[in-house]
C-alpha cells in the first residue's frame, strides 16, 4: 500500500513538474495567470482557461479581460458578481499578491467585487508601470499602504467599499500624476493628510461615506479639481479652500460645516452639482447660486441659512432640482422656480416664505431662530424688527394695488370678449384640456406665465395658431416651402410675419382618432423646453367643415438655419468643418438633451432612435435634438426603437445610449454607418487603440481635424463611444457617465485649435 501511494506521489510529481516547464517555455506570465486561477474560486469565466489558452488572443467579456502589448500582460480585468462573499479564510492575500507582482508590465489592474480579504499588501508597490489600479467592493481591511507612494505613474487610485480604517497615508502626496482618488464607503477615521493639496493633477477626490473628522486640508493648489464629494464625514466647520474654476460637483453633504459659503463659489461657471445639506451653514443664502450658469443641482436643505427672497430672482434655466427646506428663509419663493414640476422640482418646506403652502413657519420663527444662533446681533433686534414690518407693510400695499389693477383689466376683458362673441358666428375650435386627463402633473402644475415659462431659454411664448397664420407663413402650402413627407404628415418650412424662419410638421388625423383629445398631447409638448432640443412654438387644429371633427393638427417648432450634424460632419455640405472642441461640445448637448428626456418629463421619452440627422445646429452651433419621440409624433412619423435592432435590449433608454454611441463615433471618424457589423468591428477598432499609442488613434479620427484635438480628449471620448457600443445592453454605461466622460474630455481639450477652416461659434 505505501509503495503504491509512493509511486503515485512520484508519478503526480513529473506531471507537475513536466507542466510547469512546458508553461515556462511558452509564456512565465502565461504561468502566472494559472496561478492567478487557481487561487481564485470565482468568476467562473476563470475555469476556462487551461494550457492551451492564448491568453493575449482571448475574447474578452464582462468578468475577465487581458490585454497584452508585444507579448507582455500590460491589463488585467477580473470583475466578479456584486455581492460576492469574502474567500476562505485559508485565502492568503500575502501570496496572490506574490504572484501578480510577476506581471510587472501591468499598467492597469482591476480586481473588483472577488471577495479579496486581509490586508493590502505593500508588495503590490512593485507593479511600477501601473498607471490605474481598482480593487473596490471587495473586503480589504486595516490601514492604506503608504507604499503606494512608490507607483509614481498611477493616475487612478480607487478603493471604494471595504473596511480600509485610521488614515489616508500622507506619502499619497508624492503620487504627482494621480487625477481620481477615491476611497468612498470605507471606515476611515482620521484627519485628512495636509498632503492632499500636493496633488495638483487630481480632477476627481471622492472620500465620501467614511468618518473623516477634522478641518479639510487647504487644496486650493487642485487647479484641475473637477469633482469633490465628502458626504457622510465628521468634516468642518471651515467651508474647503478650493479655487478650482473647473468644478463641476462639490458634495459636502452630512458633515459639520457651520461657516459661511465663500464669494468665490459664486465664480464657478462650470458648476452643477452643489449638495451641502445638513450641516449648519449659517448667514445670508446667497441667492446668486440660483443664477450660475450651469447650475443643474442645488441642496441646502437642514441649515440655518437666513435671508429675504423675492420674485424677481433670477434662476438658471439649466437648474433641475432645488431644495431649500428647512432653513429660515423669508420673502416670498422666486418666480423662476414657480415652474413645472416635470421639468424642475423645488422644495422648501420648513421656512417662513409668504403666500407658499402650510409648511411654513410665520415670520415671528425665523427671526427668533435666527437670533438664537446668533446671525442676527441682539443689539440691532428691534431695529431689524422695525426693517421687517416696514418692509411688509410697503410690500403689501404694492400687492394690494396689483390685484386691483388685475381685477379691473380682467373685468374689462370679460366684458370686450362677450362683445366679441356676440359679434361673430365664427366657430371657435375647444382647445381646453380634457377634465378626465389622468397626468398627475398637469394637476400638480403651478400656473405660470407663458412669457416666464420660455423666458430664459430666449424663444418665443407657446401658443395657439390659426389656420391662415399658418398658410400665410407657407405662402398657402407653396410647393417651395415643402421638404419632407411621411405616411401620415408633412414637414414644411415657413416665414411668420415678424420674419422669423420655422418649422412645421402636419399631422393628418386617422379615422379612428378623430374624436380624441389631442390636448393631452399638446401640453406636454409646449413644456419641451431646453437647451439642447427643437422647441415647440405652437399648435393648430385644423375641423372638417362637414362634421366638424379634427382633420390636422400643426406644430410649430423653431427652425435652425445651420442644418443637421450629419450636413457639417460626413456629408461635407459646407465647406467649412466642425472643429474638434465643437464636434465635442455637440456631443455634450446631444447627451444633456437625452438626460433630459430621459428624467427631466413625466413619463420620460425613450426609445429615440436618434441620428445625426435628427441633431440640428443652431446660429451658435449649440446641438439641438429635433426628434422627441413622444407618443403623439411616434404614431405619425413612424419612428420608434432604436435603428439597429439587433442590439435588442428590453431597456428602450440602453438603445438610446446604443445610438448616441453611433451619433459619437460618426463625430469622430466624420463616416455615416448604417451596417450594424460596422459599427461592431469600429468598436473593436476603438476598443485597442485606447491601449495603444497616440498613433493609432490618430489612424482612426475624421483626417479633417487630425492635429486638432488633444490625445488625452480624443483618448477620453473613444473609450466611452465603445462602452456605448457594446453588444450586452447591460455593460453600457449610463446617460450620466457618458455626459460625465464627454465633459471631461471637453475640459481637457487644451490644445491650441486652429480656428482656420472651422465656423466661428
Amino acid at each position: 500500500m505505501a509503495a503504491t501511494f509512493s509511486h503515485a506521489r512520484l508519478l503526480l510529481l513529473l506531471v507537475f513538474t513536466s507542466s510547469v516547464c512546458y508553461s515556462e517555455l511558452t509564456s512565465p506570465q502565461a504561468q502566472t495567470l494559472r496561478i492567478i486561477q487557481s487561487l481564485l474560486s470565482y468568476p467562473s469565466v476563470l475555469r476556462s482557461w487551461n494550457d492551451d489558452t492564448d491568453f493575449c488572443n482571448t475574447e474578452p467579456t464582462s468578468s475577465v479581460t487581458v490585454v497584452c502589448y508585444e507579448d507582455s500582460i500590460t491589463q488585467l480585468h477580473i470583475i466578479g458578481e456584486r455581492g460576492a462573499p469574502p474567500l476562505p479564510r485559508n485565502f492568503s492575500t500575502e501570496s496572490f499578491f506574490a504572484t501578480l507582482v510577476r506581471l510587472p508590465s501591468l499598467k492597469v489592474l482591476t480586481l473588483v467585487s472577488i471577495g479579496l480579504r486581509g490586508q493590502l499588501p505593500g508588495t503590490i508597490a512593485q507593479l511600477e508601470m501601473l498607471e490605474i489600479l481598482n480593487i473596490s467592493s471587495n473586503f480589504f481591511r486595516g490601514a492604506i499602504p503608504g507604499e503606494l507612494s512608490n507607483l509614481r505613474n498611477l493616475q487612478t487610485l480607487i478603493l471604494d467599499k471595504n473596511m480600509f480604517h485610521s488614515r489616508l497615508p500622507n506619502e499619497l502626496g508624492l503620487l504627482s500624476l494621480l487625477a481620481v482618488l477615491s476611497v468612498r464607503r470605507n471606515r476611515l477615521n482620521s484627519s485628512l493628510p495636509d498632503s492632499l493639496g500636493h496633488l495638483e493633477n487630481l480632477r476627481v477626490l471622492d472620500l465620501s461615506h467614511n468618518k473623516l473628522i477634522g478641518e479639510v486640508p487647504d487644496i486650493s493648489l487642485l487647479r484641475h479639481l473637477q469633482f469633490l464629494d465628502l458626504e457622510d464625514n465628521l468634516l468642518g466647520p471651515q467651508f474647503p479652500k478650493i479655487e478650482s474654476k473647473n468644478l463641476v460637483t462639490l458634495i459636502l453633504k452630512k458633515n459639520k460645516f457651520h461657516s459661511g459659503i465663500p464669494e468665490k463659489v459664486h465664480s464657478f461657471n462650470h458648476l452643477q452639482r452643489l449638495d451641502i445639506a445638513f450641516n449648519r451653514f449659517v448667514g445670508p443664502f446667497p441667492s446668486s447660486l440660483l443664477s450660475l450658469p450651469s447650475i443643474t443641482y442645488l441642496n441646502i436643505k437642514g441649515n440655518k441659512f437666513t435671508g429675504m427672497l423675492s420674485e424677481n430672482m433670477s434662476c438658471s434655466p439649466q437648474l433641475q432640482l432645488v431644495d431649500l427646506s428647512g432653513n429660515f428663509l423669508t420673502g416670498r419663493l422666486p418666480s423662476c422656480l414657480h415652474y413645472d414640476p416635470r421639468v424642475r422640482v423645488v422644495s422648501y418646506a420648513r421656512n417662513c416664505l409668504v403666500g407658499e403652502d402650510k409648511s411654513q413657519h410665520p415670520v415671528s420663527f425665523c427671526r427668533n431662530e435666527a437670533l438664537a444662533v446668533g446671525i442676527i446681533p441682539h443689539r440691532n433686534k428691534s431695529k431689524q424688527a422695525s426693517i421687517h414690518v416696514l418692509a411688509i407693510s410697503i410690500s403689501a400695499g404694492i400687492v394690494g394695488v396689483i390685484v386691483l389693477v388685475a381685477v379691473v383689466f380682467l373685468t374689462m376683458r370679460r366684458l370686450h370678449t362677450k362683445r366679441m362673441v356676440k359679434s361673430t358666428q365664427t366657430r371657435l375650435p375647444r382647445e381646453n384640456v380634457s377634465t378626465g386627463y389622468t397626468l398627475k402633473m398637469l394637476q400638480d402644475a403651478r400656473s405660470i406665465t407663458q412669457a416666464m415659462k420660455l423666458g430664459a431659454l430666449g424663444a418665443p411664448a407657446y401658443r395657439a395658431f390659426s389656420l391662415k397664420d399658418i398658410e400665410d407663413a407657407t405662402n398657402n402650402f407653396d410647393t417651395s416651402t415643402f421638404v419632407d413627407e411621411g405616411s401620415y404628415s408633412q414637414m414644411y418650412i415657413g416665414k411668420l410675419k415678424d420674419g422669423s424662419q420655422i418649422a412645421i410638421r402636419c399631422l393628418n388625423i386617422k379615422k379612428a382618432h378623430k374624436n380624441h383629445s389631442f390636448m393631452n398631447h399638446i401640453e406636454i409638448i409646449s413644456k419641451l423646453r431646453h437647451q439642447h432640443l427643437i422647441s415647440a412654438l405652437g399648435h393648430c387644429f385644423d375641423y372638417c367643415l362637414d362634421d366638424s371633427s379634427l382633420s390636422r393638427i400643426f406644430l410649430v417648432f423653431e427652425y435652425e438655419q445651420n442644418g443637421t450634424l450629419r450636413d457639417w460632419i460626413s456629408e461635407r455640405k459646407y465647406k467649412k468643418i466642425l472643429a474638434w472642441s465643437q464636434r465635442v461640445a455637440a456631443a455634450v448637448g446631444i447627451a444633456k438633451g437625452i438626460q433630459f428626456l430621459h428624467t427631466g418629463i413625466v413619463p420620460g421619452s425613450s426609445a429615440l432612435k436618434l441620428k445625426t440627422t435628427d441633431i440640428l445646429l443652431d446660429l451658435n452651433f449649440v446641438a439641438k435634438i429635433s426628434s422627441h419621440n413622444l407618443p403623439l409624433l411616434t404614431e405619425y412619423t413612424g419612428k420608434a426603437g432604436s435603428q439597429f435592432p439587433s442590439t435588442g435590449s428590453r431597456d428602450p433608454e440602453k438603445c438610446d445610449i446604443y445610438d448616441l454611441g453611433v451619433i459619437i463615433l460618426e463625430i469622430m471618424v466624420g463616416k455615416h454607418t448604417d451596417d450594424h457589423d460596422e459599427v461592431y468591428n469600429a468598436r473593436l477598432q476603438l476598443e485597442a487603440s485606447t491601449v495603444s499609442d497616440p498613433a493609432a488613434r490618430k489612424s482612426i479620427v475624421d483626417p479633417k481635424i487630425q492635429d486638432s484635438y488633444s490625445d488625452e480628449s480624443l483618448k477620453t471620448v473613444m473609450q466611452i463611444c465603445s462602452r456605448c457600443l457594446l453588444e450586452d445592453p447591460d455593460n453600457r454605461p449610463s446617460i450620466e457617465d457618458v455626459l460625465w466622460s464627454l465633459q471631461f474630455a471637453a475640459q481637457v481639450q487644451d490644445f491650441p485649435e486652429s480656428t482656420e477652416g472651422s465656423p466661428t461659434s
